[in-house]
């Protein structure tokens, strides 16, 4: 059974006035239930704690209060050997709301085996939650979920701030000091797991809490990661995309019969190897490639994405990622694939076009997400607002430039030799793709020598790899088993 505490709340600051009525920003506040999850067959005890947390300015002012919902293990006696994961989710503009009740929470949505949307909505215990090794707090960053900025005098906030690459990366390492003060939580080792912009956000945090805040981290997982400030663009960025391609053809049953009876996990490897031993270099030539070249890398190309070859000449070889979700299945049903999982499929107004009309992934995926998580922390962590919870937030423009993310991350593992990185990837991803996000990991210590704290593991599924049931289950463990290798043994220095 579920107990409830009182709200507890310590500010609040108005948001507006509408007909002499406020809603108000909640600014300080604590709400904490308690809670039951079987994990792995074991009952696990837990407190749900969720609320706000103030930012202040260099004056000691509020300038944002941040919504969190932070999970621990009820019955643990020391926490200086208990993890505290620390979430982000990405956008940039996104609540923490994805991982947070599909993935690593101790609720997860109602959804079928494959993820797709059902009715009545709701969620359900997350069976496979890494609640059993580690404690999590979802952190939703400015003008996501229920975090706001709180306007100055004029009522005017300053969006340089918050709404960039590095601004981002420098008040998030505030709060997350503030936090873990409060938390008391100095002691316990320290992971950030970030997912799709999420993963600029924690490789640029990672350099930030040690080298501002002198706060270290055990490890840093990069979910569905971003190109984190690591330049491939030109050949690279277009020979890339050919395992993509490949992937998702073969979850359509689109490419020869030949490759369809191979597992994907067969197939992939040798598209990988093509891309990076036959086709890159072909690219390299450009327009000054022989003839017969391009005919055989075209025909190369059709043969592993699905493709017409006269389509993939059309293009000089460089087939657009949105006229491959549009045409790859314009013979079979007139559908569209889905851009962040390719395993969807919607249905335009015309088969024809370049361009599919929306994003058939996140449209399913908001069906079920948004009714979920307005009903959750309502009425099961019994946290109260007017304010509407972000699903995606008011931040743009956001400013991209500076982003030296991925070398900040380099660098923080450099110096912390405790610090391990892992990547999570699904192979139905078209849009932060699972053979750029191979790329980035090799790219990350061009030393190499690093290498051995650098681990990659892909999934079938798409962008949200843990809406796939079997997947859920898989990339969990895999959190689980990255946790306790990255945890040094007792007395161990961190030296090298």
């Amino acid at each position: 059974m579920k107990k409830f505490s009182l709200l507890f709340i310590l500010g609040l600051i108005p948001l507006l006035n509408l007909n002499a009525q406020q809603i108000e920003i909640p600014m300080d506040t604590t709400v904490t239930t308690q809670h039951s999850v079987n994990i792995n067959g074991k009952s696990v005890d837990y407190t749900a704690e969720t609320g706000t947390m103030p930012l202040w300015n260099e004056d000691r002012e509020p300038i944002a209060s941040l919504f969190y919902t932070y999970y621990t293990r009820n019955g643990v006696k020391n926490t200086e050997n208990r993890p505290l994961v620390i979430s982000f989710n990405g956008g940039p503009g996104s609540a923490s709301v994805w991982m947070h009740i599909a993935y690593t929470g101790p609720r997860v949505l109602k959804i079928d085996d494959e993820g797709f949307p059902v009715q009545p909505y709701g969620i359900k215990d997350n069976p496979h939650s890494i609640l059993d090794v580690a404690d999590i707090v979802f952190v939703n960053p400015v003008n996501t979920g229920y975090s706001r900025a709180i306007p100055n005098e004029e009522g005017k906030v300053d969006r340089e701030k918050f709404f960039g690459v590095n601004a981002d990366i420098k008040y998030l390492a505030e709060w997350i000091n503030t936090f873990v003060t409060r938390k008391n939580r100095w002691l316990s080792p320290k992971y950030l797991i970030g997912e799709s912009y999420g993963t600029t956000r924690v490789s640029g945090l990672a350099l930030e809490l040690q080298n501002s805040q002198w706060m270290y981290l055990n490890g840093v997982i990069l979910v569905s990661p971003t190109e984190i400030g690591l330049d491939r663009e030109g050949p690279v960025e277009v020979a890339n995309r050919l395992p993509y391609f490949a992937a998702a053809a073969w979850y359509h049953n689109a490419l020869p019969a030949e490759l369809q009876k191979k597992d994907l996990e067969e197939l992939l490897p040798e598209v990988e190897e093509y891309t990076v031993n036959e086709l890159l270099p072909a690219l390299v030539k450009g327009g000054f490639m022989e003839d017969s070249k391009k005919q055989e890398i075209a025909e190369k190309m059709s043969y592993y994405s699905g493709i017409d070859k006269k389509v993939i000449l059309q293009n000089n070889l460089e087939v657009p990622f949105r006229y491959f979700w549009k045409d790859l299945l314009r013979e079979e049903g007139g559908f569209t694939v889905g851009r962040l999982d390719s395993r969807y499929r919607g249905l335009d107004a015309k088969e024809a076009g370049d361009n599919p009309d929306y994003n058939v992934e996140l449209t399913s995926w908001l069906h079920s997400f948004t009714p979920a998580i307005n009903h959750y922390i309502r009425e099961e962590l019994n946290f109260k607002t007017d304010l509407k919870y972000n699903m995606f937030g008011p931040v743009h423009p956001w400013d991209r430039s500076g982003n030296n993310t991925g070398e900040n991350l380099r660098q923080a593992m450099a110096q912390n030799k405790n610090l391990d990185v892992m990547i999570q990837s699904g192979y139905f991803d078209g849009a932060t793709t699972y053979f750029n996000a191979k790329y980035s990991m090799w790219q990350l210590d061009p030393s190499g020598k690093m290498k051995d704290r650098l681990s990659f593991k892909g999934y079938r599924s798409g962008h949200m790899m843990y809406l796939r049931s079997e997947d859920l289950k898989k990339a969990n463990d895999d959190l689980r088993e990255f946790i306790a290798n990255s945890l040094p043994k007792e007395n161990e220095p961190a030296k090298y």
